[in-house]
């Protein structure tokens, strides 16, 4: 099940594994709103900036791992 949730009027990607029963939710979605980014880019692009920053102080909080696809917001 792929949902849209709605935090303050923004929109945050997410899905459940019914299997697990664990809801993930989009990080950059959120670290846009977070952030105050005005589109999707430069959140995406703050997160990368953050993450390599974690990365190179010995942060164990962000895992290796590529981007996961997600849908993408119809236009």
């Amino acid at each position: 099940m792929n949902n849209i949730k709605l935090f303050e009027d923004k929109k945050v990607r997410s899905l459940y594994d019914s299997d697990k029963e664990i809801w993930f939710f989009s990080i950059v979605d959120i670290v846009g709103i977070l952030t105050d980014q005005p589109n999707i880019s430069r959140a995406r692009n703050y997160w990368k900036v953050l993450k390599s920053r974690l990365l190179k102080e010995g942060n164990e909080s962000v895992t290796n791992c590529n981007q996961l696809k997600s849908q993408a917001e119809k236009k």
